[in-house]
C-alpha cells in the first residue's frame, strides 16, 4: 500500500498535504425504509480541495445518503463526522450551520419572488428592514464573491434552468458552506450552462470548497472530479482517484457487469407505408406567457420510424411534444390526426387515438406525486375494465397492474401502494415509459426520456423505443444528446428559436452540420 492509501483502501487524493483531515467523514451509515435497504454500511471521506463524484444505478442510495447527510433522514445506524467531530444533525439547518449545503435536483426557490428575494429568504443575516434596492446590491455582492452571474432584479419563474440553478447553489454558498452537495446538476442545463457550472465548481474546489456531485454523466465525472465513489444496492463497492480509473470500470462496478450503449438499433422488420398518423401544417404556438415559441412548422411523421429533435434546450421544444400530443393548440396552422382536422386540442382525444407522451418534467406533468405507484401506473386505464368501469374502481387490480408494470421494466417495489415520490426518479422515468407505451399504438413523443438515468436504464430506454418503433409507431424522440439522436433516429428536425431548420434522413446527417443547425444556419450555408 503506497502513501495515497488509507487503511480501508480507499484511495487518499494526491494533491492534499500529509495529515490534511477530511471535511466530512461518514461511518458505517445505515438508512432503511419499510422492506428497502436504502444505505448499509457506507463509510467514505471527503476531502477539503476535491470534487468528489457518487455514482449508481438509479435506487443505488446516492440522494439518500446525502440527505442523511444533510439532516432531511435520521441515520439508523453509523456515524457522521465533521471536522473529526462526531455530529448529529436533527434537520438541514443544522448541517447548514456546520457548513453542508445540498442543491437538490429539483430546485426550491419560490418561483414568484426575485433572485435577490430568494437569496434572502430564511436567511439569519438578511435585516429586518432592508429595500429591494439594497437586497438586490447585497444580491451582487454575492455574486461577484463567489463568481456565479445572477441577475438579482429578475423574477424566479422567468430564469432558465441554468440561472435557477445559481442562484439555488448562491443561496447554499451565502449561507457559509465548505461543502457542497449537487444531485444531478447538469440534467436540465444546455452545454453551455453546464460549462458555466464547471467553472464556478473548480472555482470553489480551488478555493479550498469540497464539492459531492450525483451524477450518471460518466463523461462529466471523468472531466470534473478528483474523486468518485460507487454505490451499488445501497452499499459502498468502491473508491477510486478518478485519473486512475475508467468508465468501463466504473459501470461494471455499478451495475455488476460491463454494459455499453449501442450506437444503432436496427430495425427488425420492416414496417408497411401507411399513411402518416399526424401531421403538422404551418404551426405558430405560443408559450403561457404569450411569447412565440414555435413558427410556421410543417412536420409530417411516419409509423414505424424513430424522428429525432435535435436543438439547444428552450428553443420550443416543450411546446412542439404539447402540440403533438394534444396539450396546446396552435396559434395558427393546422394538426391532423389520421388524416382527419383536429378542431380542438384535447389530450384525451389524443391519447384515445392512440398517442402516447413521455414529458421532460415527469414530477409535474407525468405524475401525481403525492398518490401511490399504483394510482399512477393506472392513470391512463383507470376507467377501462378490468381496473374500472362500469362497476367502479378496483384499487386491488390497480395494484396488481402496477406490479406486472414494475415486473416489466425492472423497479423493485417494496409496495405498490407507497407514494411514487419515494421511488428513485429514474426509476420514476421506467414507469411512465412504459405506461405511456402501452397506449401509444400510433405514436408516441419522448421528450429527453433519458434524463436523470444510469447508463443501464438508458440502455432499456432505447431498447423500449427501438421496440415502439418496430410495432409500427411513430415515435418522436426529443433528447439534447446527439449520441442518443444518431443511435436511434431514421430522421432528425433540428430546432433553432422555434423554427424547423431541416428534416434530414439519419443517413446524410454528422455532428457539424446539425451543430450548424442547431445554431441557426440555413440548411443551405450548414451544408
Amino acid at each position: 500500500m503506497d502513501e495515497h492509501e488509507r487503511s480501508e483502501g480507499a484511495p487518499r487524493p494526491l494533491n492534499l498535504a500529509p495529515g490534511t483531515p477530511p471535511v466530512l467523514t461518514l461511518s458505517g451509515i445505515c438508512k432503511y425504509f419499510p422492506g428497502v435497504i436504502a444505505n448499509e454500511d457506507v463509510s467514505l471521506d471527503v476531502f477539503p480541495g476535491q470534487i468528489h463524484a457518487l455514482l449508481g444505478e438509479n435506487g443505488a442510495g446516492k440522494s439518500t445518503l446525502m440527505n442523511v447527510v444533510t439532516g432531511l433522514y435520521q441515520p439508523d445506524g453509523g456515524e457522521i463526522i465533521v471536522d473529526g467531530y462526531g455530529v448529529t444533525f436533527a434537520a438541514p439547518d443544522a448541517a447548514i450551520a456546520a457548513g453542508i449545503g445540498m442543491v437538490h435536483q429539483h430546485f426550491k426557490l419560490v418561483s414568484r419572488f426575485t433572485v435577490a428575494e430568494n437569496l434572502h429568504l430564511g436567511w439569519s443575516e438578511t435585516p429586518r428592514r432592508l429595500s429591494a434596492r439594497q437586497i438586490e446590491a447585497n444580491a451582487r455582492t454575492l455574486s461577484e464573491k463567489f463568481g456565479l452571474a445572477i441577475r438579482p432584479e429578475a423574477v424566479v419563474g422567468t430564469l432558465s434552468a441554468g440561472e435557477q440553478q445559481r442562484v439555488e447553489i448562491l443561496r447554499v454558498l451565502s449561507r457559509g458552506a465548505r461543502l457542497l452537495i449537487l444531485d444531478e446538476p447538469t440534467a436540465v442545463l444546455s452545454p453551455v450552462e453546464v460549462g458555466e457550472l464547471f467553472i464556478a465548481l473548480r472555482r470553489f474546489r480551488d478555493g479550498g470548497g469540497a464539492v459531492i456531485i450525483i451524477s450518471h454523466k460518466l463523461d462529466e465525472i471523468m472531466a470534473l472530479t478528483d474523486r468518485v465513489s460507487v454505490l451499488r444496492h445501497g452499499r459502498l463497492v468502491g473508491t477510486h482517484l478518478t485519473a486512475s480509473t475508467t468508465p468501463a470500470l466504473l459501470v461494471a462496478e455499478m451495475i455488476g457487469r460491463p454494459v455499453t450503449l449501442a450506437t444503432s438499433y436496427p430495425r427488425g422488420n420492416e414496417v408497411p407505408v401507411t399513411p402518416s398518423p399526424l401531421v403538422l401544417e404551418e404551426v405558430t404556438a405560443r408559450d403561457d406567457g404569450g411569447i412565440i415559441r414555435l413558427e410556421g412548422v410543417t412536420l409530417s411523421l411516419r409509423a414505424g420510424e424513430i424522428l429525432g429533435v435535435a436543438g439547444v434546450t428552450g428553443n420550443g421544444q416543450p411546446e412542439l411534444a404539447e402540440v403533438l400530443t394534444g396539450l396546446r393548440a396552435p396559434d395558427q396552422g393546422s394538426v391532423a390526426l389520421d388524416g382527419v382536422a383536429v378542431k380542438q386540442a384535447d389530450p384525451a382525444v389524443f391519447a384515445r387515438a392512440g398517442v402516447g407522451h413521455v414529458p421532460e418534467d415527469r414530477l409535474r406533468r407525468a405524475l401525481a406525486p403525492s398518490l401511490s405507484v399504483a394510482e399512477n401506473a393506472v392513470l391512463r386505464e383507470y376507467a377501462q375494465a378490468p381496473i374500472g368501469g362500469r362497476f367502479g374502481f378496483s384499487i386491488v387490480r390497480a395494484r396488481e397492474f402496477a406490479q406486472l408494470l414494475a415486473d416489466k421494466v425492472g423497479v423493485k417495489l417494496p409496495g405498490a401502494m407507497m407514494p411514487i415520490r419515494g421511488l428513485s426518479g429514474g426509476n420514476q422515468q421506467r414507469l411512465v415509459l412504459e405506461r405511456e407505451i402501452r397506449i401509444a399504438s400510433r405514436v408516441l413523443v419522448a421528450s429527453y426520456p433519458s434524463r436523470g438515468l444510469d447508463i443501464g436504464a438508458i440502455a432499456a430506454m432505447r431498447e423500449m423505443l427501438a421496440k415502439a418503433r418496430d410495432a409500427g409507431v411513430a415515435v418522436v424522440l426529443m433528447s439534447e444528446d446527439l449520441d442518443e439522436i444518431f443511435a436511434l433516429s431514421d430522421r432528425v428536425a433540428v430546432l433553432c428559436a422555434g423554427r424547423l431548420m431541416a428534416v434530414i434522413d439519419r443517413c446524410d446527417a454528422d455532428r457539424d452540420r446539425i451543430g450548424a443547425l442547431m445554431s441557426g444556419r440555413t440548411q443551405a450555408e450548414a451544408a
